[in-house]
């Protein structure tokens, strides 16, 4: 299966841009969870609009589906600004900067998505438009190339990456502001997904609107996604009004159990018990074991896994806890290895 098709990816799937669109908020008080990051850049915004200056550049970084595209669409509202949005994988050449930033109105928002994977000599062009509002192009080649300076309308640059250390340090340090995305609490997915429902005219009762943010894996865009598909079980095999009963056999159904978890998360750690004792065991020989790419693993499953403390990663392995025993209904046999305590072997050896 595609891992960006699974019910709890947090990456947007094939055909939900357009409804992932139509339900996100517009303003910072229709905005739901990311308190202390709304709250600083309510003072940021306000501080900005009463000097007439563009916002300072924005770095949003956190695993994917929390809201950084969200928030920075609303950063452009509440500004009265417009938005351009890319990626840093879409920014090939200098050349193809350049076009994006010399089409910019004065305080508009840029917002670059992934910005970890810009090209570094297409990054280095980005230096002086941050600080000088300038680009710096070099024209011709060879002994007559020359550099000229070209002036740009003052913008906001917003960098959003779920991989804050593979930004090199010179951009990281050009960023004014930075937020740090939390997972969302079951609370603030309930809020969320009460809201969507009403977006969406579906009527859902408050125990599965406490089931389904129970099931979201801290994760908004897990949770509308969950949302809808409850909302066609209950059409089709239900009365259209999403209830306990339906919500349950639909995720059941789909194989998301009660803490988020899904065939694969469960395959995963079975997997690790049944054949390397619960570990320690590499993360190549894990890949091997269950037909799936390394970096799949480390970047889709295993950081659920670890947040929730069911996958220990230690310096001989990854080790499964004595809680994902107890939540796969298996009897724990052997002394659960923490990272310290790996530590601790090894300076005893």
């Amino acid at each position: 299966m595609d891992y960006e098709e699974r019910i709890t990816s947090a990456q947007l799937g094939r055909g939900e841009e357009k409804v992932e669109f139509g339900i996100r908020p517009k303003s910072l008080n229709e905005y739901i969870g990311q308190k202390t990051a709304t709250d600083n850049l309510k003072v940021f915004i306000e501080a900005a609009k009463m000097r007439g200056e563009p916002l300072d550049h924005v770095l949003f970084y956190g695993p994917p589906g929390l809201g950084k595209t969200t928030l920075a669409g609303i950063v452009a509202n509440e500004m009265g600004v417009d938005i351009r949005i890319t990626s840093g994988p879409a920014i090939e050449r200098a050349g193809d900067l350049a076009a994006i930033l010399t089409n910019l109105n004065e305080n508009d928002v840029l917002f670059i998505d992934e910005i970890h994977r810009l090209n570094r000599s297409v990054e280095e062009v980005l230096y002086s438009a941050m600080e000088d509002y300038a680009l710096d192009i070099i024209i011709g080649k060879g002994p007559s190339a020359r550099s000229i300076r070209l002036d740009i309308a003052k913008f906001t640059l917003i960098g959003a990456t779920t991989r804050a250390g593979s930004l090199s340090a010179p951009l990281r340090d050009r960023f004014g502001v930075s937020c740090k995305f939390e997972m969302y609490t079951p609370d603030e997915l309930a809020d969320i997904i009460r809201r969507t429902a009403g977006i969406l005219d579906v009527q859902v009762d408050e125990q599965s609107v406490q089931e389904m943010a129970m099931r979201s894996r801290g994760t908004p865009r897990v949770a509308n996604r969950i949302l809808k598909r409850v909302r066609d079980f209950s059409q089709v095999k239900g009365t259209g009004k999403i209830d306990i009963e339906i919500t349950r056999q639909a995720l059941d159904a789909l194989g998301v159990d009660f803490m988020g978890l899904e065939n694969l998360d469960r395959e995963i750690l079975r997997n690790i018990i049944d054949r390397f004792d619960g570990g320690p065991v590499g993360i190549d020989t894990i890949a091997a074991s269950i037909g799936e790419e390394r970096v799949t693993i480390e970047d889709v499953y295993e950081p659920y896994l670890i947040q929730i403390g069911f996958l220990n990663r230690t310096k001989k392995g990854r080790v499964v806890s004595r809680a994902a025993y107890r939540h796969l209904g298996l009897e724990y046999a052997g002394e659960e290895l923490t990272g310290d305590d790996d530590m601790q072997l090894k300076l005893k050896v």
